[in-house]
């Protein structure tokens, strides 16, 4: 039994790469779908677990831009999947004060799940206890192209002088724009590479990776997760000596 984390020291935002539900049903004999269907347990629970424990912002890689290359027969169930978790977890988002929102081209996914999707954003839209984003129809590579062309966009307009383009500014024009980056991301499944997954927002994320696979993925497994993040010091380029000075002068 993995004993609770140092809850004074949680990631404030962890992102995970969610991978794994296809070889989880062919290593039972499955269709793939039964693998996605126990994947959607797993969201349900990891979402709880987070409220519990109080993270503040979780980030699921959902539906990556290039899984509609999928069969149209799985693309059509996992958009049936992610309409009808929607619907069951409405009334628990707004008990526990959970707020949804979308990174993404959503508006590629099929009609009846946007307009079930974006009455979910509205209706959660008030909660501050979490935040639950999904990236959906998501890619890191368009994302950062499309923030390319707004910049150019502004600077073409006068709005913008080229010379005041900076990290800031950049990230501003992403999907996460009012966002920090996350602290932690976990990838399932023993797959080393984040998949096209928030390229630049990950810059200093600690990663982590297990060999689980997503519908395998338990409490035991996140607080292993939530443990590995604890143990590890994050310096941002500086050196361990210069750790407590820094907290030190934000604390003066």
């Amino acid at each position: 039994m993995v004993r609770p984390p140092n809850l004074t020291q949680l990631p404030t935002h962890v992102a995970i790469i969610m991978d794994g539900n296809g070889r989880w049903a062919r290593r039972r004999g499955l269709p793939r779908i039964m693998g996605h269907r126990q994947g959607v347990k797993t969201v349900r629970s990891i979402v709880r677990l987070s409220r519990k424990l109080g993270i503040s912002i979780l980030t699921l890689y959902v539906f990556s831009q290039e899984n509609w290359k999928r069969p149209k027969a799985e693309v059509s169930a996992l958009m049936g999947l992610l309409h009808d978790h929607l619907k069951s977890e409405l009334d628990e988002m707004l008990s526990n004060q959970i707020s949804l929102r979308t990174i993404g081209h959503i508006e590629r996914l099929p009609k009846q799940v946007r307009t079930c999707l974006e009455d979910t954003i509205r209706q959660t839209s008030g909660n501050k206890a979490m935040i639950l984003n999904l990236a959906l129809s998501y890619g890191a590579r368009r994302e950062i192209a499309d923030a390319a062309r707004r910049i150019a966009e502004k600077c073409i307009s006068g709005a913008l002088d080229p010379a005041d383009i900076d990290e800031a500014e950049f990230a501003s024009n992403l999907d996460t724009t009012d966002l920090p980056d996350p602290d932690l991301i976990i990838r399932t499944s023993g797959e080393y590479r984040l998949s096209n997954f928030l390229l630049f927002q990950a810059a200093y994320s600690e990663l982590y990776v297990t060999p689980t696979l997503w519908p395998d993925f338990d409490k035991e497994e996140f607080l292993k997760a939530l443990f590995e993040y604890q143990r590890r010091e994050r310096r941002f380029g500086l050196v361990s000596e210069q750790l407590p000075r820094l907290c030190t002068a934000r604390g003066s």
